[in-house]
């Protein structure tokens, strides 16, 4: 495991957690009990925190980063908004995605190299189809899957596609404490 202080802070990550070899996780990033950061991820908490919560798993070649305020072309100088990136309890978020300045609440899901970017917000139980960019701002609500790039309502979850992704975080945990014994 690779922890990696920046200035004042240093990683705080539970015994129960799974964090891959290869995986590097950088400063001011918490990670709650039982979740798994997966093989080659980048957890980088410089400017600004990442907080994950309960039994949340991070999948292979993703990368979670915060916004600083920086400022951005054409705005002059002036410095833009802050954001940390908060991930709930049981989120899955699939191989190569990136997640950026956002919040994914409780049962949040990311598919397979979709992007989240500043100021977004993924409600309980919403969905970013793999593949998909949700643009700054942007608000994914409560049972909503949305899909494209730029990304948009498609539908409404089942309830058999809320009880899937629910099993998938059961699948993550117990692979998680599989891979933390080999």
């Amino acid at each position: 495991m690779s922890l990696y202080r920046f200035g004042e802070h240093f990683p705080s990550v539970p015994d129960s957690a799974f964090i891959a070899p290869g995986a590097r996780i950088i400063g001011n990033v918490s990670i709650g009990e039982d979740s798994s950061v997966w093989y080659n991820c980048v957890l980088r908490g410089d400017v600004e925190a990442i907080h994950i919560g309960a039994r949340t798993n991070i999948q292979d070649g993703s990368v979670v980063h915060v916004s600083g305020g920086a400022a951005t072309p054409g705005s002059g100088g002036a410095a833009g908004a802050r954001h940390p990136t908060v991930i709930g309890d049981d989120v899955l978020i699939g191989h190569l995605a990136m997640v950026h300045g956002c919040i994914i609440e409780d049962r949040g899901f990311v598919g397979l190299g979709a992007i989240v970017m500043d100021g977004c917000v993924i409600e309980s139980d919403g969905m970013l189809a793999a593949g998909a960019m949700l643009t700054p701002g942007k608000r994914i609500g409560a049972r909503e899957l949305w899909a494209g790039r730029p990304a948009k309502l498609l539908r409404m979850l089942s309830d058999q596609d809320l009880a899937r992704n629910r099993n998938g975080v059961a699948h993550y945990v117990g692979l998680a404490r599989k891979h933390r014994a080999s």
